[in-house]
């Protein structure tokens, strides 16, 4: 795992090297091990390397194959990279490496762009082809690795941080106003290819972008998981999709132990993370090192989940580590997370992942994680809402899912933000209408799966693991995400999925590996008392932002709404339990933590 930056000129002109460079340096955190830069014709490329496969420098990146007239850069893990090479070199390509990223190089020349289809892994790459300037950006299924673009007419740029391509320059830093009305209304949630900055925009997950020789840019999904129904699968009973999924979990788990370094797993406690370390134990990781986070109690809110992850933990015999994070260390935490935010996140157990990672990183450099269980597998409560007959229609299933999701109504938005900073009508409200309409999923449930499948997912949970592990030089696994087994629950019967209170399905395979009373708890999350109830030092960093010159400058919101939420910090909850307050007061915290001034628009 990287971070990866480039340039591709537009204009006839050489790139600006020493804008890849800073780039490049600006992610040393997400690959603290090396760093490299290649140029040639029209592009350049840089690279921060995290040694995770092949730990030679035959490894190393920007990596060039001059016998095939290719280069890379690439962030990412190709799981499947073993089997793919010995079908490469049962075709006669021979190799300098034994790393994926040279995989990445012959796979593309053996089989073009549709190569990504043969891919078992994350990844997101820019390929270039030395003869012609073609340059092939391209990111993984589900999104799993980020992938940024900054666009004029002269160039092309791309990072695997929003951090970087500021680092780059010439950045046109307003405030996109539909990414505004998607922040406030859309649980803080851009759908791609939107940033919260018009000059920024993101490659959308299972998307291929093309940068011809003769100027044009073509992009192409490749990938798109089907919600419905299979004839073949129609007979199966409950038993049989169960063991499908255990099955299909079993083997993404077995995949992401691919590494020449340790693999460890993060433990919550609950049952996504438990089974995964039930099922590493099955495939004889003995003495696996397992990872839990805790925070002191505030507000009557219990800090950890320690007694469910030490159930586990025993069971099977794992190296655990319990780490207890003391209120000293939240504060200053929580301005080195916003920093390594690549767009405002808004969910408070960022910050509890960037210290976990901080501390796992010490101890290994990969780690399993059961982020994704709850969109594939329908674990949140809005769910079951969303098979009521009422649901059914594309009008009722917007209804019954805006009702649950979204932090607010237009009229609430229009009271929150100043005048003219968000669109009129309701574009967030558009999005989930027209999402919905597309074909291939036919029920409520199946359409609110797809949606968070392939949208809030990646840009909510799986964003926060990646920003908050590579902050520190930890590379994150998510098993869940592994696309066979997403292509198998999205056609699973929607109330298998959802019975037992949510993950029905999942549960009742996972009773054939862990503990029964991590399975029957209740659910949890990742608590973190300070950010869930605001007082003390936490509401004054936040009242800080939101009055200070920068924010009057760019003068996002109503003074009176912001004064409203201040005057009752803890009064004012979204659906979802959000903290109102804390949602517009960490988009200033990130706004201006990056240096970023002046008129929204």
């Amino acid at each position: 795992m990287c971070g990866i930056a480039g340039e591709v000129r537009l204009d006839g002109r050489r790139p600006d090297v020493a804008a890849v460079a800073a780039m490049a340096d600006a992610m040393e955190r997400r690959g603290p091990d090396a760093a490299g830069t290649w140029a040639q014709g029209r592009v350049a490329l840089g690279h921060r390397r995290l040694r995770i496969i092949d730990l030679s420098e035959h490894g190393a990146q920007p990596m060039v194959d001059a016998e095939l007239g290719l280069s890379v850069c690439f962030n990412g893990c190709i799981y499947n990279y073993e089997a793919l090479r010995d079908e490469l070199s049962g075709h006669g390509y021979r190799f300098f490496s034994h790393s994926d990223t040279e995989v990445l190089i012959k796979a593309y020349h053996r089989w073009g762009d549709r190569f990504v289809e043969r891919l078992h892994g994350m990844f997101a790459f820019a390929l270039v082809e030395r003869d012609s300037g073609r340059v092939l950006l391209g990111r993984d299924r589900l999104g799993i690795k980020p992938l940024y673009v900054s666009e004029t007419p002269d160039r092309v740029r791309f990072a695997s941080a929003v951090p970087a391509l500021l680092a780059g320059g010439d950045v046109d830093t307003r405030i996109d106003p539909v990414a505004l009305h998607h922040y406030l209304s859309f649980h803080s949630v851009v759908p791609p290819p939107l940033t919260i900055l018009e000059g920024v925009k993101k490659v959308p997950p299972a998307t291929l972008v093309a940068l011809e020789p003769d100027g044009r840019r073509t992009e192409e999904v490749y990938w798109r998981p089907d919600f419905t129904r299979h004839d073949d699968r129609a007979g199966w009973s409950a038993r049989d999709w169960e063991d499908a999924v255990l099955d299909a979990l079993r083997l993404a788990v077995e995949r992401r132990l691919v590494a020449d370094v340790p693999v460890g797993c993060l433990l919550s406690g609950g049952v996504d993370s438990s089974l995964i370390v039930g099922l590493l134990a099955e495939a004889g990781q003995h003495g696996l090192q397992t990872f839990s986070i805790g925070f002191e109690s505030v507000g009557g809110v219990e800090g950890d989940e320690f007694r469910w992850s030490d159930i586990v933990a025993e069971r099977f015999a794992t190296d655990h580590h319990q780490m207890r994070i003391g209120a000293d260390r939240m504060l200053p935490a929580l301005s080195e997370a916003i920093a390594a935010m690549s767009e405002p996140m808004v969910s408070h157990d960022c910050v509890a992942f960037y210290l976990l990672s901080q501390e796992v990183s010490k101890h290994v450099r990969v780690v399993q994680s059961g982020q994704g269980a709850d969109e594939v597998f329908a674990g949140y409560h809005w769910y079951p809402p969303m098979m009521e007959p009422g649901a059914q229609s594309i009008e009722g299933s917007v209804a019954a899912y805006r009702a649950a999701f979204f932090d607010r109504d237009p009229e609430a938005l229009r009271l929150l933000a100043a005048a003219g900073q968000v669109p009129d009508g309701d574009p967030s409200g558009r999005f989930v209408a027209d999402h919905f309409a597309v074909p291939g999923a036919a029920t409520g449930t199946d359409r609110a799966l797809r949606l968070d499948t392939t949208v809030m997912l990646v840009d909510d949970p799986v964003k926060r693991v990646d920003n908050m592990t590579m902050a520190w030089g930890l590379e994150g696994r998510v098993p869940f995400l592994d696309h066979e087994l997403v292509e198998l629950a999205a056609t699973c019967p929607p109330e298998l999925k959802t019975a037992h209170g949510g993950k029905g399905v999942l549960k009742e395979a996972a009773r054939r590996v862990i503990p029964h009373e991590v399975i029957d708890r209740p659910k949890g999350y990742f608590p973190v008392p300070a950010l869930t109830h605001l007082e003390g030092p936490y509401l004054e960093m936040v009242r800080e932002a939101l009055h200070a010159p920068a924010a009057k400058e760019r003068g996002l919101f109503r003074p009176e709404a912001v004064d409203a939420l201040l005057a009752d910090p803890n009064g004012r909850l979204t659906p979802l339990r959000g903290n109102e307050l804390w949602q517009i007061g960490l988009l200033e915290l990130w706004l201006q933590g990056h240096g970023i001034t002046g008129p929204a628009a």
